[in-house]
């Protein structure tokens, strides 16, 4: 009977595996969506152009050298550094976050994917480039958003996910 056993453990061992593997992919697409658009971006659009899309939305280049709309962009260099160790380590921790997490809780891997996959996209901007690429560019009655990418839509959809799983998840002691 030892061998049974041995199988079981193995088997759900597996299962476990892949169910953790499905969101360390969400984060890996979320990762090359953002960086195949901003190498389009980069390669097509020259620094400061727009191309008018529609009355709403505008394909922009711009280049942010601070955190979430454009936050320390002027503070001299160190904020590039700062904002690398911090997304470094916060991905690090949603990635170990998603690995302990069970299959039930659906909703909060997805929302962590989602803000790993991004985190890691304007990760590899900062260490690169120096600089995160922005380019979608929403206004309306000529307010405009600050420019984002598909990074921060992820890290943006993933924060709301996670509200929302706060509010529909059942409340135990394990969480």
């Amino acid at each position: 009977m030892p061998d049974n056993s041995v199988k079981q453990l193995m088997k759900v061992g597996f299962q476990w595996q892949s169910h953790l593997l499905l969101w360390y992919v969400v984060a890996a697409v979320v990762l090359v969506i953002d960086q195949l658009t901003k190498t389009w971006i980069i390669s097509e659009f020259y620094l400061g152009q727009r191309e008018v899309i529609s009355s709403f939305f505008n394909l922009v280049s711009v280049r942010n050298y601070g955190a979430a709309f454009s936050f320390l962009s002027d503070a001299g260099g160190w904020q590039r550094w700062f904002f690398t160790i911090l997304s470094s380590v916060i991905s690090v921790i949603i990635f170990v976050w998603i690995g302990r997490l069970g299959k039930s809780n659906a909703l909060e891997s997805l929302a962590l994917a989602l803000i790993l996959g991004g985190a890691l996209g304007n990760l590899y901007d900062r260490v690169m480039l120096g600089y995160v690429v922005d380019f979608l560019d929403f206004h309306w009655s000529g307010t405009h958003f600050p420019a984002f990418n598909v990074a921060d839509a992820g890290i943006s959809t993933g924060a709301m996910l996670l509200i929302l799983d706060m509010f529909i998840s059942p409340k135990d002691s394990q969480r």
